[in-house]
């Protein structure tokens, strides 16, 4: 299961390295793509079917939605290649996107990883912290 974030620097030749624990879980064929909120997402090529299925559906009909969700992320797919170190290179266009600068989170989320740039994650990590403890607050009220 991927769980937990590291932090890894960009080189000046734009390689990263992928966390040795995400390494040894996603296996050797990875896919990287843009995702939702500005960050990126790395999956296992296999998982990366099942992620499209839970997002556009099995069997689906494919309406104006589904197909914008097709370009957005296979759109922006690539085969990750790593190196003897674990490293990659981070195409221009994804630390674009993603505004990456000379550092990244790598966040685990069960089956997939989330890239982020230090700065958003930071910043969406303050805003999950709250929400958490509002949320805490009224569970805790519901239940005396």
């Amino acid at each position: 299961m991927l769980i937990g974030q590291y932090t890894s620097k960009l080189t000046d030749g734009s390689r990263i390295s992928v966390p040795k624990k995400f390494r040894e879980e996603l296996g050797e064929e990875m896919i990287l793509a843009k995702w939702y909120e500005g960050c990126l997402v790395l999956v296992s090529r296999q998982n990366w079917q099942d992620l499209i299925k839970r997002l556009t559906g099995e069997g689906r009909i494919i309406t104006s939605p589904v197909r914008d969700i097709d370009r957005f992320i296979f759109g922006s797919a690539f085969e990750v290649d790593l190196d003897a170190q674990g490293r990659f290179v981070l195409p221009e266009s994804l630390i674009e996107y993603a505004t990456v600068g000379s550092e990244a989170v790598f966040i685990g989320l069960g089956d997939r990883v989330e890239i982020w740039s230090r700065e958003k994650w930071l910043e969406i990590e303050r805003k999950a912290e709250e929400k958490a403890s509002l949320a805490i607050e009224k569970l805790a009220k519901r239940v005396r």
